[in-house]
């Protein structure tokens, strides 16, 4: 079972579920390019080799602090899970995104102020069982979610690959489940999705 959502501090070697809205529930991503920025902000500091700006200055490099192992991008929401080695990074690693992403967004749609409701959320996940259920909760969550153009779920079924998202942790903790049958078998595990959503109650 996860602890409650609002954690300020982060324990090394640990899972999180990582997720947020918009502000007033509003869009965050209204078109492809805006999915494919904020995926690329993940790339930038996650990949094996340091990135560089127009000015030839280094992005932070995050890789081997902190991992991405699954995510799905909704139009006014987006849900992460995210495995810690150093407990200072997800919050170095977040903060960079939503203000890169932020800055972007409000450029190009000409607005001003926040664009997410407030700070990100976190559940620290403690179970072994529980984590292998948030993966399936984040994947399952667009309705045509088999479809959808914007999670995961394609990495997870071998279909794509990445060197800035690690599905292996939970691909080896399922070494004898079919992936996709376990997906399509949550009507048997719906009491454990309804927890889930419990605990996301107040997002």
């Amino acid at each position: 079972m996860p602890s409650r959502n609002r954690l300020k501090i982060y324990a090394d070697d640990s899972f999180y579920h990582v997720y947020n809205r918009g502000v007033e529930k509003r869009k965050i991503f209204i078109d492809e390019q805006d999915y494919a920025v904020f995926l690329n902000l993940f790339k930038r500091y996650l990949s094996k080799k340091p990135t560089k700006d127009d000015s030839g200055r280094e992005y932070s490099h995050m890789n081997g602090r902190i991992e991405l192992l699954a995510f799905c991008l909704m139009p006014n929401h987006y849900h992460l899970l995210i495995y810690i080695h150093d407990k200072n990074a997800l919050t170095e690693l977040m903060l960079a995104v939503i203000s890169s992403y932020s800055t972007y967004f409000n450029k190009k749609y000409t607005r001003v102020g926040p664009l997410f409701q407030d700070r990100y959320k976190a559940s620290h996940i403690l179970n072994e069982g529980y984590l292998q259920h948030i993966s399936r909760y984040i994947h399952l969550n667009p309705r045509q979610w088999r479809q959808w153009e914007f999670s995961s779920l394609p990495y997870y079924l071998g279909e794509r690959q990445a060197e800035w998202l690690l599905p292996n942790r939970i691909a080896e903790m399922m070494e004898d489940t079919d992936y996709l049958e376990f997906l399509n078998d949550y009507e048997e595990h719906k009491s454990m999705l309804d927890e889930i959503k419990y605990d996301l109650a107040d997002y």
